[in-house]
């Protein structure tokens, strides 16, 4: 048997095909729960079982496979069968996830989720990253209301800014922002834990982040954040794969004699990609030292054009993706001059 499952929030809608004959053998639903899903799939022969990727995709898939199933997670980007059908339904999902498995499993373009831990871990980091979010918020809303009484805040890193603006703040503004103030204050505090605790992780779980930490610009978060979303660095081929994964390449739309230039595909982790965009930004930055990666972001920006600094931090930010699960795989020691250093030895020996 070949089966579609397509995961809803309360309920889950089953179709099963005969492998040889195509022809659909069962439907039904069935709640979307851990228990619901050992009753129906512990007992039976095991057969393979295409779901989506989704909220509930990590779970499910796992305890599938506890049941001893193949279990085929579907990238839904890929799946114009399912996401543009004018007649869609949870059912016709079912059966679509269920045939497209029954003919070639690549049609469903299958992912790998990570494990429990791993994604544990990688929840700390977002829960982090969700109050970061919340405090830019916050502290926006308070320089805007000083702006509406004519004063204006100084510039300050987020971190300190509850202390700072304390001192600033008009009094009569005091009553509704004096909270607000507090409340950033515990953000910070809260924000700071979180990242005690993932420094704690790394050293504890994820020792090979000391390797990525050797970039400059590479702080504990991104380098936790790279692990943890990649998990298995073996399941690339290649490293300049992984540029590709995390969206930092550009889209292509190829047809013919026609194949127009397009921005970054931005598929994958927008978080990871965002971290390895702002170490590219600190790479290039005044603070940066020289390495191959800045040499090759200036030569990029030299050459002027339109958006040309922006190009050369998406393009240091994929190099930059790329050294990092190279410098994990090889366990080498980080050379910031390695590709200078090389091409000047090949011009001596030349000579």
């Amino acid at each position: 048997m070949t089966a579609g499952l397509d995961l809803g929030d309360k309920y889950s809608y089953l179709c099963l095909i005969d492998q040889h004959s195509g022809e659909v053998v069962e439907e039904g639903r069935l709640r979307t729960t851990p228990e619901a899903f050992r009753r129906r799939f512990a007992s039976g022969q095991p057969m393979r079982i295409a779901i989506e990727a989704g909220t509930h995709s990590p779970w499910a898939s796992r305890v599938l496979e506890e049941c001893d199933h193949e279990v085929l997670v579907a990238n839904a980007r890929k799946l114009r069968l399912i996401y543009a059908n004018k007649q869609k339904t949870d059912e016709v999902d079912a059966e679509n996830l269920a045939r497209l498995a029954r003919v070639d499993p690549k049609l469903l373009y299958p992912l790998k989720h990570r494990s429990e831990d791993s994604q544990a871990h990688l929840a700390i980091i977002r829960s982090r990253q969700a109050l970061v979010g919340a405090r830019t918020q916050l502290v926006n809303h308070v320089r805007g209301a000083v702006k509406s009484f004519g004063g204006r805040l100084p510039k300050c890193p987020a971190r300190s800014f509850h202390n700072k603006a304390s001192e600033r703040i008009p009094e009569a503004l005091m009553p509704a922002l004096g909270p607000i103030l507090e409340q950033i204050g515990s953000l910070t505090q809260r924000i700071r834990d979180y990242e005690r605790e993932l420094e704690t992780i790394s050293k504890a779980h994820y020792p090979e982040t000391e390797l990525l930490r050797q970039v400059e610009g590479i702080g504990g978060l991104t380098a936790l954040t790279f692990v943890l979303t990649l998990e298995d660095p073996y399941r690339f081929e290649r490293s300049r794969s992984v540029g590709a994964y995390l969206g930092l390449v550009p889209a292509r739309d190829q047809s013919g004699d026609t194949d127009p230039q397009k921005h970054i595909s931005k598929e994958g982790d927008e978080m990871l990609r965002k971290l390895l965009v702002g170490s590219a930004h600190y790479i290039l930055g005044p603070f940066g030292s020289d390495s191959d990666l800045r040499r090759h972001g200036e030569k990029m920006t030299s050459r002027g054009g339109k958006n040309a600094k922006k190009r050369a931090v998406v393009a240091v930010a994929r190099k930059l993706s790329v050294l990092l699960h190279r410098l994990w795989i090889t366990g080498e020691v980080y050379d910031p001059l390695y590709n200078t250093h090389r091409r000047q030895e090949q011009e001596e020996e030349a000579a």
